[in-house]
């Protein structure tokens, strides 16, 4: 008897929601970041287990809008816990619940959705902390289960996959036995390449950054990609690049690694940094760069 369900991940930002898909699927298919706001879609994970199919929509953090982008990602949350069957809330050991997840919280009894509470961060905190996180939350809704877990570390989330199995109903399954995402390859590409500015650019940069994927060529033994980075400020553009280049050349280094792991093949990548000022609040640019769901509604 075949099973099948949708569950969103949400939370705020930073809780560790792209770690725990990447840890439920045991693949790598969402960025991860120190940084806040790494979401900014929804990135749908698969996983095939035995006769169930799990499909994880993960979210970008629920947060207060500052700019149009901002806006779409809230709109991203909303749409998500609209279009699925469960929800997996995901709060950080010893932190308290503030309004954005009583928001959320909300939002799970307007829809009297099934809703499974995750304490992540474990391995940093104390079981006293945990404890205290679990009195907080559990006289806000009657959550399915409450499980601590350490995303990072893989310590809980086979706990997750188990609790998450009993939000499952019989039905058919959406997608093929082997799929992991449904994102189209230049989508995870220029993710790939969003995640290094991430990981090697100063707080404000990355996140005024946008990657565009401007050819995607697939041969036997080589794929070409050229992409285009685009960021806020003509001062940003030369950081990025870099002395001689060397900024560009590193996160092109560590994007074509990951590419060629993800894809398996050889990746040939061309990288090239414009400018386009005050793009996350501009609906024309943000619709050309792909956050066209609901933009300006």
């Amino acid at each position: 008897m075949k099973k099948t369900g949708f569950v969103a991940i949400v939370g705020r930002p930073n809780v560790g929601k792209s770690t725990l898909l990447n840890a439920l699927l045991g693949e790598k298919i969402a960025i991860i970041s120190k940084k806040p706001q790494t979401t900014r879609n929804r990135i749908t994970g698969i996983l095939t287990r035995g006769e169930t199919q799990f499909v994880f929509l993960d979210t970008p953090g629920m947060h207060n809008p500052k700019t149009k982008l901002g806006d779409f990602m809230v709109k991203a949350v909303a749409g998500a816990i609209g279009d699925v069957d469960a929800a997996i809330l995901v709060v950080e050991a010893g932190a308290k619940p503030h309004a954005i997840e009583l928001g959320l919280i909300e939002k799970f009894k307007r829809a009297d959705m099934p809703a499974l509470l995750v304490i992540n961060k474990t391995d940093k905190s104390d079981p006293g902390k945990v404890a205290e996180t679990i009195r907080e939350y559990s006289p806000l809704y009657d959550f399915s289960s409450i499980v601590p877990i350490s995303a990072l570390k893989n310590d809980g989330v086979d706990i997750v996959l188990d609790e998450t199995e009993k939000f499952m109903e019989e039905g058919i399954w959406f997608f093929p036995e082997d799929a992991v995402t449904d994102q189209p390859e230049r989508q995870i590409a220029a993710e790939i390449i969003r995640e290094k500015l991430l990981r090697t650019m100063d707080d404000e940069i990355p996140h005024g950054t946008a990657v565009v994927i401007e050819a995607f060529e697939e041969t036997p033994k080589l794929l070409k990609i050229r992409a285009e980075i685009f960021c806020e400020k003509q001062s940003h553009k030369g950081i990025i690049i870099g002395k001689h280049g060397a900024s560009l050349k590193t996160i092109g280094s560590y994007a074509r690694e990951d590419m060629e792991k993800f894809f398996g093949t050889k990746v040939f990548l061309d990288l090239w940094v414009k400018v386009k000022e005050n793009w996350r609040d501009s609906n024309f640019n943000l619709n050309n760069f792909g956050f066209n769901d609901n933009i300006g509604e």
